[in-house]
């Protein structure tokens, strides 16, 4: 959990306001600021472009490898790629005004940081950075009519090390105020509610194949304007890994695989920071009480410039600290911290280039003991066979009681508060799990695989509470579908049209309507529904009906002011149990609320598409570019597998913009065999033929072959060149 230090800066910290001080445009920062390209990293590599616009890129060192990385990222991407280094400065204002601000005193502590770490990360590590950072010079350098003409060109490592670096501050200090309102809806149902964001992950072993090897599936949920890169990198000898990557950095990224093995994340929720409240001194100005003795509070100027005029003027924000961590509020007597094991990690990238060349699990899994990406469960398969499962976090031991991130522990000495971390070897885990599968879809870890529940008594309060949402529920029926499965197979379950919310409650539903003496209109919509296949298949009839009522229901005007579990307490005769974790909830808790909240999904089909049985592809578009085609696929709330998030357009249709885009999914023959498809294409420039090509594609359910091999990519070659030849 992370802190947007807006809130923090805003509202918990003191501000100060420096007179309005005029300054020049800096000259670092000026158009003819000349950088001479650095031609020997392009000398080093060479960029292959396959279908699609997929690029392959072979380096002969790190730092090659790096300064491609941002080429391509660049040519694809293009201002969005240096503008979230202008970003990582603490620099927006000075481009972009006042507003800018708060987002700039935070980039500028963990920049702090970057730039105080930068030798403690590994030389390789460095490399990748520098070259990155040269890449994005040297593309700015060469491309001025793409760029703003304010836009540096004097980037460097410790630039790209402060991206993604784990902030200074986490969310407790923006949480703080509104704890009350966040207990409520904390509730262990709450993954019923869940939209599109997440991912699924799935892993098979050899077991559960056909052929005798392990399978994984990659499959991230997010908004497609938040952007993965699909590349393949390799240093011969050192690296040879395909994967998505994090548009601006070259070395983040949420999953994919070498030779050897690969991995998926999906987001977990974590309680790993911990609120205290420490008595104040009241015979010291700035200083607080613990362990019998007064310590003065460590007081941190923030300067950052914004744009005034013609010219720069700058503002000073201060924050304050303690020895233990940083302070969100003081009040009542009493100094608020927070501590969190993560603050300030900045090996994040280094640790995902080790996973990157690791060729068996403990090499993998020393990687992820470095512990640097701090959350996220991670899914596993090798070659050799092993699946494996882990609910990573940085969470830690704590000698009371769990208060989340919004209620303050009150201490008065250090032993009062949390010292180390739960060790890695002590986090929920499975490996090679009877039943050969590992499902995961962002629930807690306690039902990744329903033959080897995890107990929940095994771990701290601080740990998940079990839960399975609809999501999940599906996904654990498709995964032990097939007694044995192909890659295809894979590929073919993971675009599952199926609602497992429309299996679990059209039949009472339609009981309810046929019970309330509905009206002409009404009973004919349900004989409808009755024929409805409980898919969002692009020619299915109901589906739509049935969204709109089922939102309706869960979340209409009668019962959207509550919170969540009772919302679904009201609305499900058999709440989820842990009992029957993929068979719950189940049931209409009020048949005559239902009845009337389908004549009023009835009206409202009507009214928005002219007919109550519309087709679910003559609403849900996928729109790119040229392309305007049906797609099948709902959100994870009403337990879609192929989870897509649809906005409303002016003609009145649902266009995609987010959930699945990208999917991935490998068997570790002895030469990987893979697919994958990303959604909105390789590339966000509009002009580009990659911007939609792969757009229609995903909309059927269909994906690519990946080229992996030497052989592969050498056929596949579309396009072969050096960065700027």
């Amino acid at each position: 959990m992370r802190l947007s230090l807006r809130a923090l800066l805003a509202a918990l910290v003191m501000s100060i306001a420096i007179p309005v001080v005029v300054l020049p445009l800096m000259a670092q920062d000026a158009r003819s600021l000349a950088v001479s390209p650095t031609r020997s990293y392009a000398d080093r590599v060479e960029i292959r472009r396959t279908a699609y616009g997929i690029p392959h890129l072979q380096a002969e060192d790190l730092g090659a490898l790096g300064y491609a990385m941002a080429w391509v990222q660049l040519e694809d991407y293009g201002v969005r790629v240096a503008h979230g280094l202008v970003r990582a400065r603490g620099h927006l204002g000075r481009y972009f005004g006042r507003d800018s601000l708060p987002r700039d005193f935070e980039a500028r502590l963990t920049h702090q940081r970057a730039v105080e770490t930068w030798r403690q990360l590994q030389q390789e590590t460095r490399q990748v950075y520098d070259g990155f950072a040269q890449g994005v010079n040297d593309y700015v350098a060469q491309h001025p009519s793409e760029m703003p003409s304010w836009m540096p060109h004097d980037f460097t490592g410790e630039d790209v090390a402060a991206l993604w670096m784990e902030e200074a501050v986490p969310s407790a200090a923006q949480n703080f105020g509104d704890r009350e309102r966040r207990r409520r809806e904390r509730t262990r149902q709450d993954s019923l509610q869940r939209e599109g964001e997440g991912s699924n992950a799935w892993a098979f072993a050899p077991s559960r194949t056909k052929s005798k090897r392990a399978i994984l599936l990659r499959n991230p949920h997010l908004d497609w304007n938040a952007g993965y890169y699909e590349a393949h990198v390799t240093v011969p000898g050192v690296m040879d890994f395909y994967g998505d990557f994090r548009i601006g950095h070259p070395a983040l990224l949420v999953g994919g695989f070498n030779t050897h093995l690969g991995w998926a994340t999906t987001n977990n929720n974590t309680d790993n920071e911990a609120l205290y409240a420490l008595d104040v001194d009241s015979t010291q100005v700035d200083h607080y009480l613990l362990d019998g003795e007064s310590h003065p509070l460590q007081r941190i100027d923030l300067v950052a410039e914004y744009r005034n005029g013609a010219g720069l003027s700058s503002e000073v924000r201060t924050m304050w600290r303690t020895h233990v961590g940083p302070v969100v509020e003081r009040a009542n007597g009493k100094v608020y911290v927070v501590r969190w094991p993560s603050e300030g990690e900045f090996r994040k990238g280094e640790q995902f280039l080790r996973m990157m060349r690791a060729r068996t699990l403990e090499e993998w899994k020393d990687a992820m003991r470095l512990r640097a990406h701090t959350t996220s469960n991670l899914t596993y398969a090798d070659a050799r066979g092993n699946i494996f499962y882990v609910w990573n976090a940085t969470v830690p031991r704590l000698p009371h009681a769990s208060g989340g991130d919004s209620v303050a522990i009150a201490v008065r000495t250090s032993a009062e508060m949390w010292r180390d971390m739960v060790p890695f070897d002590s986090l929920p885990q499975l490996l090679n799990p009877p039943g050969g599968y590992i499902q995961q879809s962002n629930d807690p870890f306690h039902y990744t695989n329903l033959n080897a529940i995890l107990d929940s008594t095994r771990f701290p309060s601080n740990f998940s509470r079990p839960a399975l949402g609809f999501r999940s529920q599906l996904g654990i029926r498709l995964s032990t579908q097939l007694p044995k499965m192909s890659l295809e197979d894979v590929v073919t379950l993971k675009h599952s049209y199926r609602m497992l919310a429309g299996e679990r409650l059209a039949d009472d539903l339609l009981a309810a309507v046929r019970a309330s003496s509905p009206s002409a209109a009404v009973a004919a919509a349900a004989e409808m529904l009755a024929q409805w296949d409980r898919t969002t298949a692009p020619d299915s009839r109901g589906g739509i009906l049935f969204e709109l009522w089922y939102n309706r229901h869960l979340q209409g005007e009668a019962l959207r002011a509550l919170p969540f579990a009772e919302r679904a307490r009201r609305t499900f005769a058999t709440p989820w149990s842990a009992t029957r974790p993929n068979d719950t909830p189940d049931g209409l808790a009020d048949p005559v609320r239902a009845a009337a909240d389908f004549a009023w999904a009835v009206d409202e089909a009507t009214r928005r598409y002219g007919r109550a049985d519309v087709a679910w592809g003559d609403v849900h578009r996928v729109r790119r570019g040229d392309v305007d085609v049906p797609v099948g696929g709902c959100t994870g709330a009403l337990g879609c597998f192929r989870v897509l998030q649809y906005s409303d357009a002016p003609d009145g249709k649902r266009v995609a913009r987010g959930g699945d885009g990208w999917v991935l999914a490998v068997e570790f023959t002895p030469v990987p065999r893979a697919y994958s498809v990303l959604a909105y294409g390789q590339s966000a420039r509009p002009e580009s033929p990659h911007f939609a090509d792969q757009a229609a594609m995903f909309a059927r359910g269909e994906m690519k072959r990946v080229a992996f091999t030497r052989d592969d990519v050498e056929k596949g070659t579309l396009r072969r060149y050096r960065p700027g030849r």
